[in-house]
């Protein structure tokens, strides 16, 4: 498939699977943690808190408490990461009113773990298409692209702050299984968003020109070594970039597309120390 028609099948591709993780984030609310009147945390345990005391409707609640933070982010973020957000939430939202509110399990443990893992998977396949599920995720999005902080740690603390208010007006074991929940999601959405985790590449190449005009193209920056095959004793270039572990796949597209006879090691970063280029959306 040629590369126009790949980018212009790129957005309907985005919009797909921000629908999906909507369809996943709704049924883990619907079928499991809200006819336990558990607790997602976020918007939607503070929508859901709401309706636990009110009985208003919760999914438009979630909607009305989004819109401030997606106005909040359309500055601070970006058009595009807003855009998907937008449909995001509004898509939550009418999965939310549709589907039917289902106690699949009697067991409030299964409903925390299973709706744990069944949101952050909607959570992390919207982060990876660029956009999020809206509320807490636009705040952890602001932070991780500043800071080398987990997606999944900045959810878990800021939703154990809402899950307490649980405890206060509802009950403290409601608020254990949702904290269950909480952990497990912030888990699950680290295992599938890696934009926080650095990786360095070797790239060792003859094509040097070609391949620095390739990698230049990913912003970050590279260093230059001369070096010699320690068997054939041929003259090579070795290329070190610094890079995420989402960006990784451009990265190897790259290199192998510019000189298929080249050779990357990778290795993890454990810390970064100076300026790097942080991807925007």
């Amino acid at each position: 498939m040629s590369k126009p028609i790949k980018s212009s099948l790129r957005p309907a591709k985005e919009i797909a699977i921000i629908l999906l993780s909507s369809l996943l984030v709704a049924a883990g609310l619907n079928f499991f943690l809200i006819p336990h009147q558990l607790l997602s945390g976020g918007v939607a345990g503070v929508a859901s808190i709401i309706g636990y005391v009110s009985d208003w409707n919760i999914s438009i609640l979630y909607f009305l408490i989004n819109a401030p933070l997606i106005i909040w982010g359309w500055r601070a973020v970006g058009k595009r990461y807003i855009v998907l957000s937008l449909i995001s939430v509004v898509s939550t939202t009418w999965f939310m009113a549709v589907i039917p509110q289902v106690r699949l399990t009697k067991d409030p443990i299964l409903a925390a773990v299973f709706g744990g893992i069944i949101s952050a998977i909607g959570i992390g396949f919207a982060l990876r298409a660029g956009g999020s599920t809206g509320g807490f995720d636009i705040v952890g999005s602001i932070v991780t692209r500043r800071r080398d902080i987990a997606m999944g740690n900045i959810l878990f603390v800021m939703n154990g702050v809402v899950i307490l208010l649980l405890g206060f007006y509802k009950s403290w074991d409601l608020a254990l299984y949702s904290m269950l929940s909480t952990f497990v999601k912030g888990k699950v959405v680290d295992m599938i968003h890696v934009g926080h985790i650095k990786v360095t590449c070797f790239i060792i190449t003859k094509k040097r020109d070609e391949m620095l005009c390739r990698l230049r193209k990913l912003h970050h920056g590279i260093t230059c070594l001369h070096s010699e095959g320690g068997y054939s004793e041929e003259r090579n270039y070795t290329l070190m970039t610094v890079t995420t572990r989402y960006e990784l796949a451009a990265v190897r597209q790259a290199v192998t597309e510019t000189d298929p006879k080249a050779f990357m090691n990778v290795v993890q970063s454990t810390e970064i120390l100076g300026r790097f280029a942080r991807p925007k959306n």
